[in-house]
């Protein structure tokens, strides 16, 4: 036998006969308010460091739901069904907006989809104790033990990797999934709640259930979509590593042509050479090995013992000096073990941008610095170049590209990418009108990768 009376965030009801085994759907509650919280760490990008997001996490949600536990205490668990929203709900939303990364509408489609799967599954495993449970919630309280979890493995195996690469690099869409997600909350709190529990409104609960079937094909159409985008980004990526691997190869091709015909040439410097020391021209002698001399520097071949890295730097250190710019190059690494292919990519990448953002400026103000070293146990990477006045970046944000051109803004994106691949890490921000790439990455992993 049931009575009404009681609502809740997911259309909890309570029964007469069982009541010594409420418990257990206090139980499930709090069991299903802590995995919301897990469910969306999964999928956002936290702003600050993980130690500190789970210190600020655990702290300020632990004392929500002791206060949340201790309005049911006092108040009752129809009062506090009331209020749920303003509870619970808004207070972990401003929390978790302090601490992501993204306070845009990628944060809000994150924050509603966690809060409505959860919901869902709240929504699903009520309506099944109701159906089919014995009249003590012992059914409810199992089926969320065994369902929470399974959507956090689910998440975390199949999930949150391609979603953080998506919130990486697609910039635009998230709104229109946010508003989606956001109604599709709002409309099954209100399916499942109001005016009273849906249990007591038979005719609704069929309309119930068709709401909860249409918002797994939501889901899955809002998840291909986001799906597509990914596999769009990734061929663009992949296309975009092909041109670089393409123009690096063609510099290298190049120097090694120069190189050779350098060598050939040198038979005739040496024989000029000869002849003016024969004649005791010493001071012409001393002149022309001056030119021959800046002719070999024309090379530009010897930033770093590898090759293809080396390639890098002669391909924009020609670039630079077309663009008129003053160039400071500090390379003291580069050995032949390096993975070059991942090095290629961020350093191309890096200097790619620089050059982009120095083309846009005066003459006079075009100026870059270029290092690559060793500083103990790691490989630092460092471009720091002039930019616009107006432009701003904080450390752990990427800007967004202003290029409208297709096969454009996946610079950052991919350097984060290679330097992940690497062990290592990126980070950028603007700095007394200069903006600053660094890439540090481990020794150890960098020996691993050339090992393998």
């Amino acid at each position: 036998m049931y009575r009404g009376g009681s609502e809740c965030e997911a259309g909890e009801y309570e029964r007469v006969d069982g009541d010594n085994m409420v418990i257990l759907r206090d139980l499930s509650i709090y069991w299903s308010m802590l995995h919301i919280l897990l469910v969306f760490i999964l999928l956002f990008r936290p702003r600050y460091s993980r130690k500190k997001t789970i210190l600020a996490t655990g702290s300020c949600m632990g004392v929500l739901m002791v206060l949340n536990g201790a309005g049911l205490a006092v108040f009752g668990f129809e009062v506090l069904a009331q209020v749920f929203m303003l509870t619970c709900t808004v207070p972990s939303f401003i929390l978790f907006y302090v601490l992501s990364a993204d306070r845009n509408f990628k944060f809000l489609f994150s924050f509603c989809m966690a809060d409505t799967s959860c919901l869902w599954l709240m929504a699903v495993t009520n309506l099944l104790d109701y159906f089919l449970g014995d009249g003590n919630y012992t059914l409810m309280f199992v089926s969320r033990l065994i369902a929470f979890p399974l959507l956090e493995y689910l998440i975390w195996r199949y999930l949150r990797k391609p979603y953080l690469e998506l919130q990486n690099v697609v910039e635009k869409g998230w709104g229109i999934f946010s508003g989606m997600t956001m109604l599709y909350y709002l409309l099954l709190a209100i399916t499942v709640q109001y005016p009273v529990n849906i249990v007591y409104r038979v005719e609704d609960i069929f309309q119930c259930i068709l709401i909860l079937i249409l918002m797994m094909f939501n889901y899955a159409t809002i998840f291909t979509s986001l799906y597509r985008q990914l596999m769009l980004y990734r061929k663009q990526q992949s296309e975009r590593i092909l041109e670089e691997q393409k123009s690096m190869l063609k510099a290298q091709l190049e120097n090694q042509q120069r190189i050779r015909r350098m060598k050939h040439d040198m038979k005739g410097y040496s024989a000029t050479l000869l002849g003016l020391l024969a004649e005791g021209k010493m001071r012409e002698a001393v002149v022309y090995l001056k030119g021959v001399e800046t002719e070999m520097d024309t090379l530009e071949g010897e930033f770093c013992a590898n090759p293809y890295i080396n390639a890098v730097f002669v391909q924009y250190s020609r670039r630079l000096e077309e663009l008129g710019t003053e160039c400071t190059m500090d390379i003291q690494a580069g050995e032949e073990e390096l993975p070059y292919m991942e090095l290629c990519q961020i350093l191309s990448n890096g200097l790619e941008n620089a050059c982009d953002a120095l083309g846009k400026l005066d003459l006079k103000q075009r100026e870059i610095f270029v290092e690559m070293k060793y500083n103990r146990n790691h490989l630092i990477i460092r471009i720091r170049n002039r930019c616009r006045e107006d432009l701003h970046v904080d450390k752990g944000n990427i800007p967004a590209t202003d290029k409208t051109e297709p096969g454009h803004g996946f610079g950052l994106s991919t350097i984060q990418t290679a330097a992940g691949r690497l062990g290592g890490d990126m980070m950028c921000y603007t700095q007394d009108g200069n903006f600053v790439l660094e890439v540090i990455v481990s020794l150890v992993s960098l020996q691993e990768r050339s090992i393998s």
